[in-house]
């Protein structure tokens, strides 16, 4: 195929640099080359950060970076660097937080305008053609008649942005077991929607692990209250639209407070997350949707984000082509009410009712996202049908529906493998194993966790980041290991296979030698091998995803006990009681950090089984909810 247009970007594996090889823009990757360009030519940077599943980075793309007029502008004044926030979460991290002190939102596309030095003196989300273009003239003018404004500016951002993650020793004795959780759940209830589940505002992430959380508090306090209110979120997240009722898996987050319309790309680590919790959900509830859920979120899984060598993929994009040949969001996953009664003919009306296509389930333009509100029974009883009924229409239908939405043109798959959210998805995946002892899905995980240990750990103990087309690339950051880690330590306790307790084991020793901070003893986000960046950030909050600071405390947690190991148990406690003082105010930024002083609140069980039905018993086990135990 000819271009009109090539530039450095071409030669990147990164589906999301790749979408933008062709643009006008002469667009650079992030690397010393580009960085120096920049210096030595004493240019302003355009850092523009975005993934391949963004939708409106690809909006931007096509009304600005698509555009000649533009592109003249950059390429006269900028040196211009496109970032895939997935393959380097730290530059996103530095120049999202920079975002959020100059105008206090974040969001992608991210664009930053820098000095030459990389320090930023300007940052939006989303722009239309012509504000980004003023924003380019303005800057630059400004560069060229006062540039001494501009560096007195980003000496001031640069001073926040490295107090923004600052995390202080606190020396305070303090004993976890009389630590009071009743008030911090107290303070966190005022949030919760009671009509619709999940948090009382729009738009609704999923946030998994605030739910596992609050699920293993509930059950371990015998909190009926809050059970119920956990139960109610995970159901109406598994009745709306988030979840693909046709295809399995869930979607990003819902735009609106019911969990109906979702922004329709499907992550990889919501996905691992949210097996994990309805699996444990499933053990306390017995409940056949949370089954359902899992069952049908892996295959979703396997059939679309699986390589054949065990390798799992990124995220399926938002956007598709509509039958105008126009990229537009959801159109894969979305139906008319003629097209659904052709499909379905005679069980059209049935349909309708389970899945709402009237104006509970309506969308935009005549369309439905599929949404449930009554569940089985209610159905069964109304349409005097036996639970086998119910089950085959519902195969059928969705047999029928997926089999007709494969003739449409399907979202784009981000195929680059990520080390942190494939540990995520191979710890899913042992859960599932765990819970409902499908012998399929271990064989799924041991591939994976196989893949992880032959490709991505490198001789010196080292990860990488990142695995495209036979290449693993990039320094590993700390959520690669504490999330493997993590999945190592799972799969071990489900096998018994002492070679991944080991290298969870020689992983961390290498974290202390490389990403520890003695004064804080907490660990850097980067290794000291990483190139240094405006500042180095300690990631301690928890987001969609556990921050990797969390997750590394309760590895050492259980570490410490496996390995009888005084300096992991003695970091663990320090790093939960440094982030206390902000914990008790911002509970839902810490549920991961919560789950670990439930480990020192509540018996914390070391179970070690011996003889030849040693798997059996460990079956046994884990056929009842024990969040509180380590297994050997």
């Amino acid at each position: 195929m000819d271009f009109k247009f090539t530039n450095e970007l071409v030669h990147e594996t990164s589906p999301y640099l790749l979408q933008h090889a062709h643009n006008p823009v002469d667009w650079r990757s992030w690397n010393s080359k580009s960085l120096k360009a920049a210096t030595d030519q004493q240019k302003l940077m355009v850092i523009s950060i975005g993934y391949a599943s963004c939708h409106w980075c690809h909006v931007m793309e096509h009304e600005s970076f698509e555009d000649s007029t533009v592109a003249s502008v950059m390429n006269k004044n900028f040196i211009s660097i496109k970032v895939d926030r997935e393959e380097r979460p730290d530059v996103d991290q530095i120049y999202m937080n920079a975002l959020q002190l100059m105008t206090g939102r974040g969001g992608w596309p991210l664009n930053i305008i820098a000095l030459p030095d990389g320090r930023p003196v300007w940052g939006g989300t989303y722009l239309p053609k012509t504000n980004w273009i003023s924003a380019l003239e303005q800057l630059q003018k400004l560069f060229e008649t006062e540039p001494e404004k501009l560096v007195e500016y980003a000496t001031r951002l640069e001073e926040g942005m490295k107090n923004t993650d600052l995390i202080r020793l606190n020396s305070d004795e303090i004993d976890f077991s009389e630590y009071d959780l009743d008030s911090i759940l107290k303070t966190w209830s005022k949030s919760f929607d009671n009509q619709n589940g999940g948090p009382n505002r729009a738009p609704k992430f999923m946030m998994p692990n605030n739910y596992h959380y609050l699920l293993r508090y509930a059950y371990q306090y015998n909190n009926t209250e809050l059970m119920d209110h956990v139960n109610l979120t995970l159901k109406k997240i598994a009745y709306g639209g988030v979840y693909d009722h046709i295809g399995g898996g869930f979607a990003r987050y819902s735009t609106d407070m019911k969990w109906h319309v979702p922004h329709f790309e499907k992550m990889l680590y919501d996905n691992a997350q949210l097996v994990s919790l309805y699996s444990d959900a499933f053990l306390i509830s017995k409940d056949p949707l949370y089954k359902e859920v899992v069952y049908e979120t892996l295959a979703y899984v396997k059939r679309e984000m699986t390589s054949t060598n065990g390798a799992f993929y990124s995220s399926l994009d938002a956007d598709s082509l509509n039958p105008e040949g126009e990229l537009e969001e959801g159109t894969y996953y979305i139906y008319n009410k003629e097209e659904l009664k052709s499909l379905l003919k005679a069980d059209f009306e049935l349909f309708a009712d389970y899945y709402n296509i009237n104006a509970y389930g309506a969308w935009e333009n005549q369309h439905y996202v599929l949404i449930r509100k009554k569940d089985d029974t209610q159905i069964l009883e109304e349409y005097q049908l036996s639970i086998d009924q119910l089950n085959s229409k519902k195969q059928n239908w969705k047999a029928t529906l997926s089999k007709h939405r494969d003739q449409r043109p399907k979202p784009g798959l981000d195929d680059k493998t990520l080390t942190s959210w494939n540990a995520l998805m191979l710890k899913g995946y042992i859960d599932a194993y765990r819970v409902f002892r499908d012998p399929s899905f271990l064989d799924v995980a041991k591939k994976n966790a196989t893949f992880i240990y032959d490709k991505q750990m490198q001789k010196d103990g080292a990860l990488y980041h990142n695995f495209k087309k036979g290449r693993s690339t990039i320094n590993g950051y700390l959520e690669d290991y504490s999330a493997v880690i993590d999945a190592f330590i799972a799969l071990y306790e489900n096998t018994f296979e002492n070679k991944w307790l080991e290298a969870a084991n020689k992983l961390t020793q290498y974290t202390y030698t490389n990403f520890y901070d003695s004064s804080t003893q907490m660990f850097y986000f980067t290794s000291i091998k990483d190139a240094k960046l405006v500042t180095r950030n300690t990631e301690y909050r928890d987001n969609v995803i556990p921050a990797s600071n969390s997750i590394m405390a309760k590895n050492l947690n259980k570490l410490s006990h496996y390995f009888d190991n005084k300096q992991y148990a003695k970091t663990s406690r320090q790093m939960l009681n440094n982030i206390l003082p902000e914990m008790t105010q911002y509970p839902q930024s810490f549920s991961n950090w919560l789950d670990l002083m439930l480990n020192f609140k509540t018996p914390f069980y070391e179970v070690v089984v011996v003889g030849k039905d040693a798997k059996t018993k460990l079956q046994e086990l884990n056929a009842y909810y024990i969040p509180n135990k380590l297994l050997a």
